[in-house]
Order: structure tokens, then C-alpha cells, then sequence
């Protein structure tokens, strides 16, 4: 369905994706509201409150035409919103005693810098005040942040509205604040683009990284190389299968999935973001991720080819641009000329990721080039390649940026360093004295998932709650303050193997775009979680009133445990993200409501027990009912030992976790799971004193499409030393090495009774993953959870 997206007109937030019907509003009285994110630097209420209504008037002095175009955006936006436009008069003598929203650009506001801004409301006007429109437009959007909730939803009905009194004086910490959106993975229309331009403008983000090419797909109009859209833009549709299970392309089948920007369209869309203080970034792939650029035209790699549009994900990328050929430079100057003439920003991206050199080992003369120019090995090559690319946007007065790889094999000059395989990269760009965006997968990769797997719609893989992307902070302790001056600010990165439309794309930003807009625009000493997940939740009740697609993952309950050996019981504790939330829970199978045991601290269970919570608001629940069921078996709470620790990243809390009563879900990062990188699991369980034993079992994942396998086997055996063990029971796998189902296998066996006080668990691990899945040949992982003892 066509995005309600009209040229011009500012809609932002208060659009869902699609024509989602906005909701109405609850009858009461309306209050004011100074919940503002991002927080501003200085604020302080005044008594009173400033009637917003259509006799408002809008003061623009003569001299400031620039000025003029915020307030008409201001007017778009309300005419959209609330079907009024107000009245604009040059001269303060014209409001002749009625209230007004004064503009003021160019006043003595040096500290406040370019992008700062003063908004002052008493109950007469309300005045913003800034050095430039960049400021005031940031005035206006926190302007719309205190206008109630009900503003957009009885509009018409109303006739006025009240914004509290209160003076602000706001400027960003960061000066580059982004994100990015993959529209090569799965294609958006400009209508949406036009919306993600809004949702960054809304938060005063202000850079628009738009990643515009890769393997599969290339979405821009080239008009020496028309193939590039002809060819590129279009691959086979697999639309109904995974991602990391797409066979490529046949012979006879016509590519039908995809599409591209026309340059009209582009020029469109980069006014579009001018017009909201928005900078886009435009990112053209080299030398990898360079497969649609290469079925168009195959005779820039290292083989030439043929080669089809990849319709889905494929590891490693072997087929990338040949750097022996001169004509290769010549093709990608002649794209991002062009590329250059669209985008009047002073940033180029170009990638440099990933890039599989196996090719350019095979190539003559990928070979002769390192031999020329004197270089190490395939890594200088990329360095080479990246530096006369580099050479030749600085001739036409750009700045290249690329992601961390591009410092192997020695970085460019005056290239600016994006760090995305943490905060390494961008330590080591920093320390040389280059500059650098932080854009690290622990913290802003919007593409991972925000709650458990089963709760939420399919995602690549890891987990990024909304708290995780609050801690984040660009500048590193490690960097001095010369150092640190070279950190530009950060970003987040909306990848789109799994996003395949506008409502999944709304649904994986918000409301974590919110929690990335506050690190990088608000001063460091200033944030804490808790205040900021109260205001979050009041935004979300404004989502809510909008209908916005945004994910309820912070209101999910989840649960953790300890065990008590001394009396034999367990201690459950029960938490949302937002830590505000009331949570009601109940353990007789019944369905938690607003009049159930409201949870206040751990709860103590001495038997297997079902357990079921719910976060409610003002006694009306707001989350989906999460069960867990605590299994005391003969083993939970006691000593375990293991002979090879598991990754540190994927350690839980620690080897007990395996008999902690609680079953991990189908999430590897659910804080349940131990991950054991290509070594066995090995395991001894202390019952303390000898047992009689019947059934042994142990918990494994199987999500092939993260790298984790079940075990090939499973042994376990039984010892009254701890000394001797006799082997009872080996499970054997009898799952396919190779399907791609997410899900928990028991490897169970039922013993014949007999005693015992020590019990050996050893898994072994598939090691590296088998041929015919997308990562053969790697280390493989094996995740267990949960050794139960009957």
C-alpha cells in the first residue's frame, strides 16, 4: 500500500509505514507534556502553560526568507496533522495581542554552534531562537515533542492545546548522527525512503547513510552504464525461502525481484532530506559486494564471469572487482562522477568490506599489480585500491569513508573510518589521526533482534534490546582527548536481508531510533537509563495513539534464577527492560491479570512450578504473557565443572546455568545458552552424595543459519568416585546435519535404575560445518542448556 508520503510535507513519526488508521483518543483532560528525546542539554519548567490554537500566528522577519521555509514546513506539518495552517506575518506590531510562535535566525547564540537552539514558551509565545535554519528546525521538533498526545488524534474536535511554559537552551554533542538503510537487499520504494528521511529528522538525526549496491541488487541509475539498473536491479524471486538458502539463478528463469531510484527520483529524495537539514551519504561497494555490478558487466572481475544477481546471502565473497585492470578504476570513476553529480555531500562511501581475495591470489594480473607497485600481499592490493580511489574523490573535492577493513594493508590519507567490527578499528583511525564514525554491531545493528526470537518477527541473528543501545558510547576510554576530537559520532545500520517491507523496516527502528538519537545528541553526564526509559514509555503511549508499528520488546517480562542447596529451593526473579512497568504473575496455570500476586522481589520455589507474568500499565497489560517452567530435578542447583570453558561471549552466568532449573529459548543470546566454539562439551555434575538415577538429558540448538549445530553424539556416564566412569547411554543425532528449522533437542536416555554421586556429559561438537551449508568448512559451534537428572 502507498505510503502517505506527499512531497514537501513533513509527516515523520506520526506515520506508520502504511495507511494504518490512527486511533482514537481516550476522552479526559489534557495535560501538557516536557518529556523531550533527545534530552536537551539545559531545561527548566515555568509555571503556566502557552494555548496552542488556530489563531496562533507565526513571526518571520522580513530579512530571514530562509526562515520562512521552516515555517512553512511548521505549517505543512500541522495542515497534515491537525487541518489548519496559521497565519505568517513579518512584524511583531501584526499579532496585535494574539499569541504567536516566534522565529528568530541569526541572533548571538555563538555556544550553541550551528545546530543549537533556545525555545522559550510563556503563556503570550513562544519564541525559538538559533544561528542558523539548522537550528530552528531542531527547535521545531522539540516543539512538536510538547504538543499532548491528543494533538494528532482530535484534531478538529479541539480547540486548543496546552504546551507547558519552559526555556531550553539545546545543542548536539556529536556532529555526525546517522543511519543506514540497505535498500540493495531488499527494495524501498521513495515514498519510504522519503519517511526514514522524516523518522531521522523527527530525533535530529542528520546524516542518511544509503547503502545503495550489493550483491544483490543495485538500485541506481547510471546513465553511461544503463545494464548496471538494466541487469543489476533485478534478481530471481526466492522471496519464500530463507535468506542463506537461496539457489542462485538458472538458465531460462527471468529475474523479477527488485527495482531502482531514476536520477530524477534521486535528486527528488536528496532535496527532500536538504529541506529537513539532513546529509545523505551515498555508498557505492568496492571491491566486494560487487556481484549485481558484476553480472551487468563481467568483464571488470578478475574471470568475467557470467554471473546472475545472488538472490539471497552467499559466503564468502570471492567475486569482486579486479584490481589488475586498469579499466576497472576507470568504470568506477565514471560511477561515482555520476554518483557525485546527485549527492552534493562532502562524504563518498564506498564499502570496502568483506572483500574474499581468493580470486585476486588466482589472477595474473592482480599478481603483475602487486608485483608494479611493490606491495606485500593481496591486503596491500585492497589498500592500493582503496587509495586510488581515495585519490580520485579528493580530486573532486569529496572525502572518502569505508568501513574498518579499509585500514588493512595501510588506510588513505584522508579517509574517514566507519568501525563496524567494533570500537578496534575506529581506535586505531582515531590514534593516527584520522577521523571516524562508531558504528559497532554490539550497539547499533538495528538488523539484530530486540527481544527473544520467538516473541519477535525473523531477524539475522543477535540480540540489540533498546538498554543496549542506550550504553552505547562512541568515544572509548582509551582515547585521549586530542584523540577523541577525531570521533565524528556514530550511527546505526538498518541491514535488510530480513527486512522485506516498510512495516518490518518501521518495526525494527522504534523505537531504538529514539534511544540512538539521545547518545549522540546529549551530553554523556546527562543520560541515565531510567529516566529515559520513562520518557520512552510515554513516547511509546504517543505510538500507540498513532498506530506506528514500533516493537513492545522492553515490555516483555522475562526471568532469571539462583539456587538455594541449603534449602533446596529456588530464588525467581522477574523484570522488564523498562524497569517502571509492574509486573503481576501467577503459578496455579491461570492467565496473569491486573488482581494477580504483583511481583516486588525474588520469588521462592521449592518444586517444579509454572510460572506465568505480565507487564501491565495502570492496571491494563501491555505485554504478551511469558511462561516459564522451573524444573527441580535431581541435578538443578548442584556443583558442575567443566573441562573447556565456553566462549566468553556466550557464557551466561557461567557453567550453572546448565542446571539452573530454567530452559533456554530458541534465541543463542538469550542469556540461557553456553557456546562452545569447535571444542566438546564436557561436563561433571556433583550430586553430593550417591542417587539413584533413570533418566539423564541434555538441551542443544539447532539454527544452522548462525553457525550452530546439534552434537554429533552424546555420552553420558555415571560414577560414585568421580574417578571412575562407566559409560550408560550414548545418544546418537538424528536430526538432518542440514536443516535450517531453529529449535531444542533433547538428547535423552532412560538407565536402568542405579546409584550414583557424579555424572560426566560429554557432546561432541560437528567442529566445522558440513558441505552443502552457506559457511562450510568454518568452525562450527555447539550451545547446550539445561542437564536434567531423573
Amino acid at each position: 500500500m502507498r505510503l502517505l508520503v506527499l512531497s514537501g510535507l513533513i509527516i515523520g513519526l506520526w506515520l506508520t509505514a502504511s495507511c494504518t488508521k490512527i486511533k482514537e483518543a481516550g476522552r479526559g483532560e489534557i495535560k501538557p507534556m516536557h518529556d523531550i528525546i533527545p534530552k536537551p542539554q539545559k531545561m527548566e519548567i515555568h509555571q503556566g502553560q502557552f494555548l496552542f490554537d488556530p489563531q496562533v500566528v507565526i513571526v518571520v522577519p522580513t530579512d530571514q526568507a530562509e526562515v520562512r521555509e521552516q515555517a512553512l514546513y511548521l505549517n505543512d506539518w500541522l495542515d497534515y496533522t491537525a487541518g489548519f495552517r496559521l497565519e505568517v506575518v513579518a512584524d511583531r506590531l501584526e499579532i496585535a495581542g494574539r499569541r504567536a510562535i516566534l522565529l528568530d535566525c541569526g541572533t548571538n547564540l555563538e555556544a550553541l554552534g550551528a545546530e543549537g537552539y533556545v525555545l522559550l514558551i510563556n503563556p503570550e509565545a513562544i519564541e525559538i531562537k538559533a544561528n542558523t535554519c539548522r537550528g530552528i528546525f531542531y527547535g521545531i521538533q522539540t516543539l512538536r515533542q510538547l504538543l499532548p498526545f491528543e494533538f494528532n488524534v482530535q484534531a478538529g474536535t479541539q480547540k486548543s492545546w496546552p504546551i507547558a511554559a519552559l526555556s531550553i537552551e539545546d545543542q548536539p554533542r556529536f556532529a555526525w548522527r546517522g543511519m543506514m538503510l540497505d535498500v540493495s537487499r531488499h527494495f524501498f520504494s521513495t515514498d519510504f525512503v522519503k519517511a526514514f528521511i522524516d523518522y531521522l529528522a523527527l530525533y535530529k538525526l542528520n546524516t542518511f547513510h544509503w547503502h545503495l549496491c550489493d550483491d544483490q541488487g543495485w538500485r541506481i541509475e547510471i546513465k553511461k552504464y544503463p545494464q548496471l539498473t538494466e541487469v543489476g536491479a533485478w534478481r530471481v524471486d526466492r522471496e519464500d525461502r530463507h535468506w542463506n538458502d537461496r539457489p542462485e539463478q538458472q538458465p531460462g528463469e527471468e529475474a523479477t525481484y527488485g527495482g531502482y531510484y531514476t536520477q530524477e527520483e534521486i535528486r527528488e529524495i536528496v532535496a527532500y532530506a536538504r529541506s529537513r537539514h539532513i546529509t545523505i551519504v551515498p555508498e557505492i561497494e568496492m571491491p566486494g559486494h560487487t556481484r549485481a555490478a558484476l553480472a551487468a558487466y563481467p568483464q571488470h572481475s578478475c574471470s568475467g564471469g557470467p554471473f546472475s544477481v545472488l538472490p539471497g546471502g552467499y559466503w564468502p565473497i570471492t567475486d569482486i572487482y579486479c584490481a589488475g585492470k586498469d579499466s576497472t578504476f576507470l568504470f568506477l570513476q565514471d560511477i561515482l562522477s555520476e554518483v557525485m553529480d546527485l549527492f552534493p555531500g562532502a562524504y563518498i562511501h564506498i564499502g570496502g568490506d568483506e572483500a574474499e581475495k581468493t580470486n585476486w591470489k588466482q589472477c595474473a594480473r592482480c599478481q603483475a599489480r602487486i608485483q608494479q607497485e611493490g606491495l606485500a600481499d593481496e591486503h596491500e592490493l585492497q589498500s592500493y585500491f582503496i587509495k586510488r580511489m581515495e585519490a580520485f574523490i579528493h580530486e573532486k573535492g569529496r572525502r572518502l569513508i569505508g568501513w574498518d577493513e579499509i585500514l588493512e594493508g595501510g588506510l588513505a590519507p584522508r579517509a574517514t573510518v566507519m568501525s563496524w567490527r567494533g570500537f578496534e578499528g575506529g581506535i586505531s583511525a582515531a590514534r593516527s589521526g584520522h577521523d571516524v564514525v562508531m558504528s559497532p554491531t554490539s550497539h547499533v545493528y538495528f538488523d539484530y533482534y530486540q527481544g527473544l526470537p520467538d516473541d519477535e518477527p525473523l531477524a539475522i541473528g543477535g540480540f540489540l534490546p533498546l538498554s543496549r543501545v542506550y550504553a552505547f558510547e562512541p568515544v572509548p576510554d582509551s582515547l585521549t582527548s586530542d584523540e577523541a576530537g577525531h570521533v565524528l559520532g556514530g550511527q546505526a545500520n538498518l541491514w535488510t536481508e530480513y527486512i522485506p517491507n516498510p512495516e518490518h523496516a518501521q518495526y525494527m527502528i522504534f523505537p531504538r531510533i529514539a534511544a540512538l538519537a539521545e547518545v549522540l545528541w546529549t551530553r554523556h553526564d546527562l543520560r541515565n537509563w531510567n529516566d529515559f526509559a520513562r520518557r520512552i514509555e510515554r513516547e511509546m503511549q504517543r505510538y500507540d495513539h498513532l498506530g506506528v508499528n514500533y516493537a513492545r520488546s522492553s515490555f516483555r517480562v522475562t526471568f532469571n534464577s539462583s539456587f538455594d542447596a541449603e534449602n533446596r529451593s529456588f530464588q525467581v526473579e522477574m523484570s522488564a527492560e523498562l524497569p517502571q512497568l509492574h509486573i503481576h504473575y501467577t503459578m496455579d496455570g491461570q492467565e496473569p491479570t491486573r488482581h494477580s500476586a504483583h511481583y516486588s522481589g525474588p520469588v521462592r520455589l521449592n518444586r517444579s512450578t509454572l510460572i506465568k507474568a505480565a507487564a501491565f500499565r495502570k492496571g491494563e497489560r501491555i505485554s504478551p504473557v511469558k511462561e516459564q517452567w522451573l524444573h527441580l530435578h535431581k541435578a538443578a542447583g548442584k556443583l558442575i565443572t567443566l573441562q573447556e570453558l565456553p566462549a566468553a561471549r556466550y557464557s551466561a552466568r557461567g557453567p550453572q546455568t546448565l542446571v539452573d532449573g530454567l530452559r533456554g529459548t530458541t534465541s543463542y543470546a538469550d542469556g540461557r545458552w553456553l557456546g562452545f566454539h569447535k571444542i566438546d562439551l564436557q561436563a561433571v555434575i556433583d550430586l553430593e552424595q550417591e542417587t539413584e538415577i533413570r533418566r539423564l538429558s541434555a538441551g542443544f540448538l539447532n539454527d544452522i543459519n548462525a553457525w550452530i549445530f546439534l552434537p554429533v553424539r552424546v555420552i553420558f556416564s555415571l560414577s560414585r568416585d568421580g574417578q571412575q566412569f562407566t559409560p550408560v547411554a550414548e545418544v546418537p543425532n538424528d536430526w538432518p546435519a542440514l536443516s535450517s528449522e531453529k529449535t531444542i533437542r533433547e538428547f535423552a536416555s532412560e538407565v536402568p535404575a542405579q546409584k550414583a554421586r557424579f555424572i560426566k556429559v560429554v557432546a561432541e561438537n560437528i567442529r566445522v560445518c558440513p558441505e552443502g551449508h552457506i559457511g562450510a568448512g568454518d568452525a562450527a559451534w555447539l550451545f547446550v542448556d539445561e542437564i536434567t537428572v531423573e
